[in-house]
Formats: C-alpha cells, structure tokens, sequence
C-alpha cells in the first residue's frame, strides 16, 4: 500500500483552501482524534465495542484521505480485541502522518 505523508494536507487544501493556519489547526484537531480513538480501542470492552472503535477510525482516516491508516483500521475491525500488534501498527501510522 502507498504511503503519501502529504495526503492530509492535499485533502484539507481542497477543502478549506490555501488556508496554512486553518490546514494545521484542522491536521491537529485529526491527529488528536485518531490518538483518542486507538485510546479507546485499548479500553474497549468486548469484540462489538472494539469493531466499533475501528470502524470509527477508519471512517475518521478516510475523511482526512489517511489512506493508511484507513487501512489499518479496517484490519483492526478484524482482528481480535485487545490485539497488541494491531494496536502497535495504528499507532505507528498515527506518527508517521
């Protein structure tokens, strides 16, 4: 899968426009959602709840065109609750953003 670190900023410029100020307030507001929500995916109790948070997630990802961690979400909305590695994964893609 293409990993485009720009992305966000592509999809956020075609929004708002060329906006610099509103592009990193709204990049900002993205990251702390997609940080809250793997929180909550740590805290989910039970498989309906973390498929739940994943599926969030992903939506969230897809919206800002993360389109890795789209991904990744979508492959924690299959993976058992609680998984560690999966949990790893999403928070490593939330850094590299």
């Amino acid at each position: 899968m293409a990993y485009d670190p720009g992305a966000i900023d592509a999809t956020l410029a075609a929004a708002v426009g060329d906006d610099p100020a509103l592009i990193a307030e709204l990049r900002e507001v993205f990251m702390e959602s997609a940080k809250a929500n793997v929180t909550a995916l740590t805290r989910s109790d039970g498989n309906s709840e973390w498929v739940a948070q994943a599926l969030r997630l992903k939506g969230l990802a897809a919206s800002f065109g993360a389109v890795r961690l789209m991904a990744l979400a979508g492959e924690a909305a299959n993976a058992p609750a609680g998984d560690v590695e999966t949990l790893r994964k999403l928070r490593r893609a939330i850094e590299r953003l």
